[in-house]
């Protein structure tokens, strides 16, 4: 069974992704959002550590910047683990995340005897779009 009670197995023996419905996928929004944002951010402040690291040359890590340079690895790591965290609880939600920087995330739903992702990112109302599994946020179509 699923989170929501049902069987969660779309055939017989064969394990396969959770299906949303869209009144699902919608009921979801308002739990996922604030986490969203919060991934967001912590993904800026990777981006930002990873860089300052960067800056820092190796020759300038043995001329006093070396517990800069510490410093910097150690928060590059703890917010890397965050990340990976956070993205684990959403997938475990069966939510597919997609695009940190952009708040996007699809989830697996069946259309016309299908599996399609039903497409969203902060921002956004309510789900308006699906694109194909292949096609990505550029295949995106109205519902």
């Amino acid at each position: 069974m699923d989170r929501r009670g049902r069987d969660a197995n779309p055939g017989p023996g064969r394990p396969g992704p959770v299906l949303f419905s869209l009144s699902e996928a919608n009921a979801l929004l308002p739990r996922l959002a604030p986490i969203l944002m919060e991934l967001r951010e912590r993904k800026a402040a990777l981006d930002d550590a990873r860089k300052a690291l960067a800056e820092l040359h190796p020759a300038m890590r043995g001329n006093g910047h070396a517990a800069e340079a510490t410093e910097l690895t150690g928060r590059i790591e703890a917010l890397a683990a965050d990340l990976t965290a956070g993205v684990r609880a959403i997938a475990a939600l069966g939510v597919e995340v997609k695009d940190l920087d952009h708040g996007l995330i699809d989830f697996p739903s069946l259309r016309e005897g299908r599996i399609v992702y039903l497409c969203w990112r902060l921002g956004e109302g309510p789900i308006a779009y699906w694109h194909e599994l292949n096609a990505g946020f550029a295949g995106r179509q109205p519902l």
